[in-house]
């Protein structure tokens, strides 16, 4: 895998104007300072793309031969438009659109995207708009949209009150939500506030980062007799990103009960368990579970729980969806095609089931050798259980075993590799799973299904620091190259400033000493 470069070259190989920005068909204007461009989103922007194009195939049920413009095609916002980019590379590189409205309240952006928008010659699909998004998107509950992409600066809560009523039925809405510092679990409260839910500090925070989005949508949806259907989730990067399907039912509003719960993580061993609200019996009616779910103390390690959530605990992915988007990507020119290949591939290898563990974050519980990635997937495997990476970890176990068996595995190659037992607390999680019994017959025998086609291809499946200081960056400052010194901000000016005054200081304490 290749490192990450050290300066990301932003003009394309036909070396064009250094005011300008090539990607995909779009030719953006950059000579206004006041432009917002973050090139390691190429990868967010390629993959909406294929994603739009997918959506619209399916929705007409074949692949379509539409010119663009005419107006059978579909209606889609763009609430958040910065500099147009996103949108101009809709109307140039997907068929079967009637109109597009870039939308962003601030008036210089609006003036950067009237610009590019002629630079590009568009002007018969995208209508420029600025207007307040969420006001936009109320005025619109009836003449609703097609499609509504929100790929806002942090949380895009704010936003999707209005967008789960402003998009059509068997409409799709994409969503971003860039802080992770908050979906993670390092700010829970925070967390609760902006989302509604509790997150937990785990090796899966990235995929509870997307059970938590999904949760807050759908919870969004369900107070309009609208319900969620989710076609792709991924998390990349410094982001998360959500392809939902919107549908009226009061009905299958009533089964986000069932698709919804809480998860339980021990403090010490950190095993993970999740419940859903309520179940829906036979007969077609609702019910509460007993509570609690789990015990107080872990069976595993007897540390106390932790309770977060609530969650999304239906599926991430329509995993026929993840296969046409992987049938499109072959007829489809985009520079990120060979990242965008390599995820979708683990995607649709993923298994169905909530949350992951991390094999190295297993083994360091009881301060063991981290054995090879095949062998362990290889155990669950011959034990009768599935296994599957997640796209969101290169190191990740997902498996639908109880975690009974995940760690009688660990056991099983604990005494084979055995721990110093100097290393080991008498109170610790380690020595109490060690010294627990092992139930399951645990064989790590080579099992011809451990070794997945996407790993056994070579894809790029986990992409490393795409460059150097990359991140979201900051809100309302002008960004187009991380390290091309265009991006002037208080925290870079303010570097070294106490060294600064304090040389400042001696050189006047070295002017007075010679005076005197």
């Amino acid at each position: 895998m290749e490192q990450c470069a050290k300066k990301l070259k932003l003009d394309n190989e036909k070396n064009v104007s250094p005011s300008t920005i090539n990607e995909g068909k779009a030719e953006i204007l950059v000579s206004d300072t006041n432009v917002f461009y973050n090139p390691v989103q190429e990868f967010n922007r390629d993959l909406s793309v294929l994603v739009l194009r997918t959506y619209i195939d399916d929705r007409n049920g074949q692949i379509l031969e539409i010119d663009r413009g005419k107006p059978n095609g579909i209606a889609l916002l763009e609430a958040l438009s910065a500099t147009g980019l996103r949108s101009i590379r809709y109307a140039k590189e997907v068929e079967g659109i009637k109109q597009i409205v870039a939308n962003d309240i601030s008036a210089k952006a609006v003036e950067s995207i009237k610009r590019n928008i002629e630079h590009n010659d568009v002007q018969h699909l995208i209508k420029p708009s600025q207007e307040d998004a969420t006001l936009l998107m109320y005025q619109n509950r009836k003449n609703r949209f097609d499609v509504i992409d929100l790929d806002p600066y942090g949380c895009p809560t704010p936003f999707l009150d209005g967008a789960v009523q402003c998009v059509s039925d068997d409409g799709l809405l994409m969503v971003t939500a860039t802080d992770m510092a908050v979906l993670a679990g390092n700010v829970p409260e925070t967390c609760y506030l902006k989302y509604g839910a509790i997150s937990l500090k785990s090796k899966a925070c990235h995929e509870m980062a997307l059970r938590i989005l999904l949760q807050n949508i759908a919870s969004h949806a369900g107070r309009y007799g609208r319900y969620v259907v989710p076609i792709l989730s991924i998390s990349a990067d410094f982001y998360i990103r959500v392809f939902v399907k919107i549908y009226s039912s009061q009905v299958k509003c009533k089964e986000n009960a069932t698709k919804i719960g809480m998860v339980y993580q021990c403090t010490g061993c950190e095993s993970i368990n999740t419940r859903s609200l309520c179940y829906r019996k036979p007969t077609g009616d609702f019910k509460l579970l007993s509570s609690p779910s789990v015990d107080q103390f872990c069976s595993i390690c007897q540390h106390k729980q932790q309770e977060g959530g609530p969650v999304w605990l239906g599926p991430l992915h329509d995993q026929q969806f993840v296969f046409k988007l992987l049938h499109n990507l072959d007829n489809m020119q985009l520079r990120t095609s060979k990242r965008i290949k390599g995820v979708l591939n683990v995607i649709y290898e993923e298994l169905d089931v909530p949350l992951y563990y991390t094999i190295d974050r297993l083994m360091s519980i009881v301060k063991c050798i981290t054995p090879p990635i095949l062998l362990f997937r290889s155990a669950l495997l011959n034990a009768g259980y599935n296994v599957s990476y997640s796209h969101a970890c290169k190191t990740s176990i997902k498996t639908d075993a109880p975690n009974c068996v995940i760690w009688d595995i660990v056991r099983t190659w604990e005494k084979q590799h055995p721990v110093n037992p100097h290393r080991l607390s008498v109170d610790s999680p380690g020595i109490r799973i060690l010294n627990g019994t092992i139930t399951t017959d645990v064989s790590f025998e080579h099992h011809p299904l451990a070794n997945p086609a996407s790993r056994q291809n070579k894809l790029t499946r986990f992409q490393q620091n795409p460059i150097v200081n990359w991140g979201p960056g900051t809100r309302a400052k002008t960004r187009i190259d991380l390290e091309g010194g265009t991006e002037s901000s208080k925290k870079i000016r303010n570097q070294n400033k106490n060294c600064r005054k304090e040389k400042s200081q001696a050189i006047e304490a070295s002017k007075e000493e010679k005076l005197v």
